[in-house]
């Protein structure tokens, strides 16, 4: 699927390409791409009890050579695939191309939820859709190292992001906002973990002009009702010529539980 674009205010930020936008665009691709995938004219998927059903991911690794080498008015395209990778797992890739180069590519892997109890996020669990169409295949090599990272930084293994150094800065909270970081189906948005590290790290900011990303990826694990708090913690943290690396974990204040872990690469920006 190929989708074409012009770039102006809702697709842009301070450092080009709105890495926020671009989450929520393929996001909603993904969602699209689900449907067309089993066969149905819009996205509407209910579990085995009857329940409703959303796809919720629980993995995104995006890489960029410069979401600031699109600028405003400039066009470009997403060219998006998706496949099915278990009973209700799936996987797509989508690549951002202006003039025929890549400019950036998101994977992003989701496993179909259901909530157990309304409106109590704490609830959501995986789905069980025995009716969902379409063909299993292996799960594709980069799926697989995303899942394989996502599992060692739950766990706390510091290997997995290398050459980091220790992080001495104090915890930051925020009190999500219902109209602004949560979807239309209650749960907070998985696209407003990336609006809370950033602006964590520009409240950590040990910098003045905002580095552009070269690379992001974020494991979720959970999620917050309204009404709840969370904490963004820096775990690991390394600072050069080149740029800005870091290691943040994102825990739901109500009982202390790790909902996200997020790996971050940005470049200096030279203006």
């Amino acid at each position: 699927m190929i989708q074409r674009y012009r770039a102006g205010m809702p697709q842009l930020s301070y450092t080009g390409l709105s890495e926020n936008w671009l989450l929520k665009e393929c996001g909603h691709r993904h969602w699209e791409a689900l449907a067309a995938h089993a066969g149905r004219a819009q996205p509407h998927f209910h579990d085995d009890n009857g329940g409703r059903s959303y796809a919720a991911f629980t993995a995104i690794r995006l890489q960029t050579c410069g979401l600031d080498s699109i600028a405003e008015n400039d066009a470009f395209e997403i060219r998006s695939t998706l496949c099915r990778t278990g009973p209700v797992r799936h996987f797509s890739t989508h690549y951002i191309v202006r003039d025929d180069l890549k400019v950036a590519e998101i994977e992003m892997a989701s496993a179909f939820v259901t909530r157990g109890e309304a409106r109590n996020n704490r609830s959501a669990a995986r789905a069980a859709l025995s009716s969902l169409a379409g063909e299993i295949v292996p799960m594709p090599e980069e799926a697989l190292d995303m899942t394989q990272i996502g599992k060692r930084l739950r766990a706390y293994d510091r290997d997995a992001v290398p050459d980091l150094g220790p992080a001495t800065l104090e915890p930051i909270e925020f009190f999500p906002c219902p109209n602004s970081d949560f979807n239309g189906a209650d749960f907070l948005y998985f696209a407003s973990y990336q609006a809370f590290v950033d602006r964590a790290e520009w409240q950590w900011r040990r910098f003045g002009e905002p580095p552009v990303v070269s690379s992001r990826s974020l494991f979720y694990y959970g999620n917050v009702d309204v009404g709840d708090t969370l904490t963004v913690h820096m775990v690991g943290l390394a600072q050069d010529g080149e740029g800005i690396r870091h290691w943040t974990e994102v825990r739901r204040n109500s009982d202390g539980t790790k909902i996200a872990d997020v790996t971050t690469e940005k470049r200096w920006r030279h203006r």
